[in-house]
């Protein structure tokens, strides 16, 4: 049975064909009628010789009443034209989702591939240090400006200390040059003289706030000091990995001196709360947290506090910590005050800290094997605007008039109307990970409505063009909200319990993630777990919690904590 359709070719001119009057122009191409007859044959009634070029691979010259192979041509037809094109839209998101290894194949590819695919970050020529790229460093923009709202709403103030440290200064606390003395990059030289002390690349700025306030700090009526500076550090790692362990990072550095210890104690515990805050509200990450053991604390700390997330291969995350030194670190700079009764009083100090660490968390939480996810509250682009047959008539136009109005209502949006294909821009917007995106094509013109797909789920839902200024907030709303519960079940569902190390073992064999365990507080049974089960140790502390054991896990012998136990990063 022979079939008329219409051929696109290229021309910019339109041309009447013999035997009908079925034209139309398609800028910069132009429709002729064909007969189809079901071969590999197609005979064109062209009046002019025209050069095909649908067909790359098979380019012909045709004339009036000469016959053609078009291979191409012959399968968009057999299959029907809209078939091929979505075979089309197919291949190109195939080729994209083709870069990203599947997430339960190889979870350490995966997560490169993403990083790459996402154009997060690149590695840069110095060893071990990163160059974040927009769509990362974006991210990081919006954490920050979160956390220094938190920050600022319990009286913090943002400074900015010097990136070198003398080396006298860092060898003030010994514990704290023990801790970080393996990490540290070392400035000799300063243009060809070497210098007469040696500057340490911050790791960290303790001392160099000490340093300060040593000098600053008289009375009572100068604390207390609760600063905070963004910045980056310099640690020395051996093994790096993106936005998880590298040795130049971002961060933000919290530094405080009280003059009481409950004071300081309290700012310490409020700095983990809002960490805790901003990973479930903004990052919309669940997590366990907690007192760090002994030997885990950092460097000169008396406590630390520590946000443990959970990854989707059962590994957690140290995400955010909050330390107290108590007076320990001050004394040894000498930071002293004279209080209300003229009395020489010691200070107390507080240190927290939230790196681009998090990113790394939001990638291994949230990312599925099409790409990146991101919450909405912390996605640089929440919505895109992507148009369907934008050659068509008003579609474009009407794109344009959303993307505004978006705009106007405090939206972070953007349009695609490149020239790629509907398919390869619903994989771009997938891949980059931003929640949302709107279809409008001509016939949803027609009906007034926009189609917005929700990148977490897939579920595509109708929306008036009358209300989807206010609509959209409510889809976002809920999609972080549903983002978080899913994280939560998942790390629900992996929390386990263990009594005997035969119950350890096979749990951290056949599962992932955390087991509750008690322990008798000796580092020695903890590195001994550490062996026989392949890399679990403590995470952090259960103290809100009765203990589901009198006995240590290991040794048998009395134990004095219960604690989450599990492999990490």
């Amino acid at each position: 049975m022979k079939m008329q359709r219409d051929v696109s070719v290229n021309g910019d001119k339109e041309r009447t064909a013999k035997g009908s009057q079925l034209t139309r122009v398609v800028p910069p191409s132009f429709s002729v009628p064909f007969i189809y007859d079901g071969e590999s044959k197609v005979r064109c009634f062209f009046y002019y010789t025209l050069t095909v070029t649908r067909d790359t691979s098979d380019r012909r010259m045709c004339s009036q009443d000469k016959t053609m192979k078009l291979g191409t041509l012959r399968i968009w037809w057999s299959k029907g034209f809209a078939g091929k094109e979505k075979e089309k839209r197919d291949m190109a998101k195939e080729k994209l989702v083709k870069n990203i290894t599947s997430r339960d194949e190889n979870f350490a590819q995966w997560y490169t591939d993403v990083v790459r695919e996402a154009e997060l970050c690149d590695y840069s020529s110095v060893k071990g240090c990163l160059n974040y790229l927009p769509n990362g460093y974006a991210i990081w923009e919006l954490i920050q400006a979160d956390l220094d709202k938190r920050f600022k709403e319990t009286g913090v103030e943002n400074v900015s200390l010097p990136l070198l440290i003398p080396e006298a200064l860092l060898e003030k606390e010994a514990d704290h040059v023990d801790g970080f003395a393996p990490e540290v990059a070392w400035v000799t030289h300063g243009g060809m003289e070497r210098l007469q002390e040696r500057l340490c690349i911050r790791p960290t700025s303790e001392t160099l706030f000490c340093d300060l306030w040593a000098r600053t700090v008289k009375s009572y009526r100068d604390l207390p000091k609760v600063w905070n500076q963004w910045n980056s550090v310099l640690r020395w790692e051996k093994t790096t990995r993106p936005f998880l362990r590298s040795r130049e990072f971002l961060w933000q550095e919290g530094h405080t001196i009280h003059a009481t210890y409950e004071e300081a104690e309290e700012r310490t515990i409020q700095m983990l709360h809002v960490y805790e805050d901003c990973y479930k509200e903004t990052l919309a990450i669940p997590f366990v947290s907690g007192r760090k053991a002994e030997h885990e604390k950092f460097a000169g700390a008396q406590d630390t506090y520590t946000i443990e997330a959970l990854m989707h291969d059962g590994k957690a995350l140290q995400s955010a910590t909050s330390h107290f030194f108590g007076s320990g670190f001050p004394d040894a700079f000498d930071i002293k005050y004279v209080d209300k009764n003229n009395e020489l009083q010691s200070v107390y100090e507080t240190s927290w800290g939230w790196s681009t660490r998090s990113i790394g968390a939001l990638i291994m939480v949230h990312g599925d094997d099409d790409g990146l996810v991101l919450p909405p509250h912390v996605a640089p682009v929440e919505c895109r605007v992507i148009p369907i047959a934008q050659h068509k008539e008003g579609v474009l136009d009407k794109s344009y008039a959303l993307l505004d109005e978006l705009k106007k209502a405090g939206y972070r949006v953007k349009i695609d109307d490149s020239e790629k294909s509907p398919g390869w821009k619903f994989s771009e917007q997938e891949m980059l990970g931003i929640p949302t995106r709107i279809e409008i094509g001509p016939k949803d013109l027609e009906k007034n409505q926009v189609i917005v797909v929700r990148r977490d789920t897939r579920e595509k839902i109708v929306v008036s063009m009358d209300e989807i200024a206010v609509k959209l907030r409510d889809i976002l709303e809920t999609m972080q909200q549903d983002m978080y519960d899913r994280a939560n079940d998942f790390l629900k569902s992996h929390i386990d319990t263990a009594v005997t190390m035969d119950e350890m073992t096979e749990k951290f064999t056949k599962n992932r993630g955390f087991v509750k365990a008690c322990w008798c507080g000796d580092p020695e049974c903890e590195g001994e777990v550490k062996y026989v089960t392949g890399g679990a140790a403590t995470r952090c502390l259960i103290e809100d919690e009765d203990m589901i054991s009198d006995k240590c896990i290991w040794c048998g012998k009395p134990a004095k904590h219960m604690a989450y136990w599990g492999k990490s990063y």
